[in-house]
């Protein structure tokens, strides 16, 4: 049945390539798992513009946002048969590739957003990203989601013990689990798609994310308590099908790198300058924000220092502490 099935992807993306071949335009399609007015959906339209721009509709990039194409195996396997020749996907997904990945799953590792860039834009992010090659993939950069922080709807947390008790929706990364384990609270794994329902409904009393992707999903409707805690960064891969590269000529490869990394900026802009904007729009909706003191702060990441101890073996000593090295401008 995979062998029909993998026949029966290769046949449809001749198809497909073969019909754009004949009206004269090369169609990218490119999948991404947000909404439109994410700054990740702004940045790929972004994107669509500048290729259909500068290759004077040559190329037409459709997208596919909110997970349209279908789920992270589907993006995968589309980008090896080229019928996706763009797609985005967190690191947590692709740790199967690469235990570097997992990298970004430590928490409390990033001061700032400053010290998250060296690591994405260096050696480690990008070596990180050559595991997939092998498999038909590149990883052109990354983009991001931001820092996570601590919503809930039972009580305005402060200090550690503030948080003990509570239920958090966790994704299904292992690290995220013992980290929320590590600092009290109990985890609970819940697919994305069901998290407002569950937040609303009060199977969890809340969750550890990001403030665009808790604005852009209306999480302050249902949590109207948020810690900004900075625990964890989530970074999102951008990827393209190395057949679909490879076919390229020199100059319009070099139109579709230019655009994507003047795409990747302005993500990044976005979503920093929105964190801000956020910020100040949350006593509106009534929610309550605290920013942990730097002291209480480094007691929570003391408690999670565990957490590098059990994944330290999977991810590399050396990595980590390369990773540390180049966070401190060493």
């Amino acid at each position: 049945m995979s062998r029909i099935y993998t026949l029966l992807i290769a046949f449809v993306a001749v198809i497909v390539m073969t019909t754009a071949a004949v009206a004269g335009t090369t169609v990218i399609k490119l999948a991404h798992p947000n909404v439109p007015q994410h700054p990740m959906g702004q940045a790929f339209e972004k994107f669509k513009e500048l290729v259909e721009t500068r290759t004077n509709g040559k190329f037409r990039v459709d997208i596919y946002d909110s997970s349209k194409f279908g789920n992270f195996d589907a993006v995968v396997q589309g980008l090896q048969y080229n019928m996706l020749q763009m797609g985005s996907a967190s690191t947590p997904n692709l740790a199967p590739f690469s235990d570097d990945f997992l990298l970004f799953d430590l928490p409390f590792l990033f001061p700032d957003y400053e010290s998250t860039d060296k690591i994405t834009d260096g050696p480690i992010g990008m070596n990180a990203a050559k595991a997939l090659e092998k498999t038909g993939i590149i990883g052109l950069g990354y983009i991001e989601i931001g820092f996570r922080n601590l919503w809930n709807n039972q009580r305005t947390v402060k200090t550690l013990e503030d948080a003990k008790g509570l239920k958090i929706r966790s994704t299904p990364s292992k690290a995220h689990i013992a980290t929320l384990k590590a600092l009290g609270m109990n985890s609970t794994p819940i697919s994305w798609g069901e998290v407002y329902t569950a937040l609303q409904q009060k199977t969890v009393d809340g969750i550890d994310i990001d403030l665009n992707l808790a604005w852009y999903n209306n999480f302050p409707e249902v949590n109207n308590n948020l810690t900004m805690v900075n625990s964890l960064y989530s970074p999102h891969l951008v990827m393209i099908s190395k057949r679909f590269l490879d076919s390229l000529s020199a100059e319009d490869k070099k139109i579709i790198l230019d655009s994507f990394e003047e795409s990747k900026l302005y993500e990044r802009k976005l979503i920093r300058e929105g964190e801000k904007e956020i910020m100040a729009k949350l006593a509106d909706k009534g929610v309550t924000v605290y920013t942990l003191t730097p002291e209480e702060r480094a007691r929570w990441a003391e408690a999670t220092a565990g957490v590098y101890q059990e994944f330290e073996q999977r991810i590399g000593k050396d990595l980590i502490e390369r990773a540390k090295a180049t966070i401190a401008g060493e």
